[in-house]
């Protein structure tokens, strides 16, 4: 529960801080959180000298220019006890991915990311990531997407061969799916973290994300298909099913506080992300998946917003 307290707290500082330049809420949980997860102090002036330096570093239009320099300077910051010193190599680790064939944007930074904070080699890793997406891509064309770029960065770190990689990731995709989690992004995002398991069984690791997906139900959790990233990550625990308890005690704390009530989706991973922070070591993978999700949602979000202006614009034109 401290850790609760604490990332209410840190959360409600960031807010009344950062509020006006980073105008979406989730993004500001994001930024609480990496805090919380990886147990750094939140210093709000180091934060904005963070910021500020990845500005400066950076062309004016790119996604390190917008206020989503605050989540980057805020995985920096947490993790690092210099974080300037790594935005050189964050930064041309960027570019390293960019010219492997990454597309540039968020997603593309966040690979750059985990490939900063995993200490795998540049050139070669990103060849590899490249190899691994192209191959996901080609498995599944219309489902696989920018947002893939962080956990292909992940799985391309494996020592496994990349043919074998996907082998895998299609097993679970069918075995889960006959289990009755539905076909689609999320699914295969799924797949995607259980493939990066070595050490347990595939038909075990099902099984238990099936225990998960029934005892989400037993909590009163609706199991929606975008929870499905946050039951494989339960499922890496080798007793998953008996920790959604705890999960839902967490859930239902933030969303009975006023500063989250609206966020109930992204509150349950919250949840999930705050409860396994003490219990799995790879904090790196907990940051990747949370970060991509919570990007999917924004975007979709804006996406949204935007359609809806051009909608709104196109009736007032014809005289609607």
């Amino acid at each position: 529960m401290n850790k609760i307290e604490t990332y209410k707290d840190i959360y409600a500082v960031i807010k009344k801080s950062l509020s006006w330049k980073v105008t979406d809420t989730r993004s500001l949980m994001m930024i609480a959180s990496l805090y919380v997860t990886n147990n750094k102090d939140f210093d709000g002036v180091r934060l904005e000298e963070v910021a500020d330096h990845i500005k400066k570093e950076v062309g004016f239009f790119t996604t390190l220019n917008s206020h989503q320099r605050y989540i980057f300077a805020a995985m920096l910051y947490s993790r690092y006890q210099h974080p300037e010193e790594k935005i050189t190599d964050f930064i041309e680790t960027y570019k390293a991915l960019v010219d492997a064939g990454f597309s540039m944007g968020a997603y593309t930074y966040i690979s750059a990311m985990v490939l900063i904070i995993e200490e795998g080699g540049r050139e070669e890793t990103a060849t590899r990531a490249m190899d691994v997406y192209k191959k996901m891509r080609k498995k599944h064309f219309f489902l696989t997407g920018k947002s893939d770029y962080p956990l292909a960065m992940l799985l391309s770190l494996s020592s496994r061969d990349s043919d074998a990689l996907i082998h895998k990731m299609e097993l679970y995709y069918e075995k889960l799916n006959e289990s009755g989690f539905y076909k689609g992004n999320d699914l295969q995002t799924m797949s995607h973290i259980l493939s990066l398991v070595d050490d347990v069984d595939s038909n075990e690791l099902a099984v238990r994300c099936t225990e998960i997906f029934d005892t989400f139900k037993k909590e009163g959790i609706r199991p929606k298909s975008m929870f499905y990233p946050q039951i494989a990550m339960l499922s890496l625990l080798k007793n998953g099913k008996e920790h959604v308890e705890q999960v839902n005690e967490i859930r239902e704390e933030l969303n009975n506080d006023k500063l989250f009530r609206w966020q109930k989706d992204i509150n349950l991973m919250m949840a999930v992300t705050l409860h396994l922070s003490d219990q799995i070591e790879n904090s790196s993978l907990l940051q990747t998946n949370l970060s991509t999700t919570i990007e999917v949602l924004i975007q979709a979000q804006q996406s949204a917003s935007v359609a809806a202006i051009a909608g709104a614009t196109a009736a007032t034109s014809s005289g609607e």
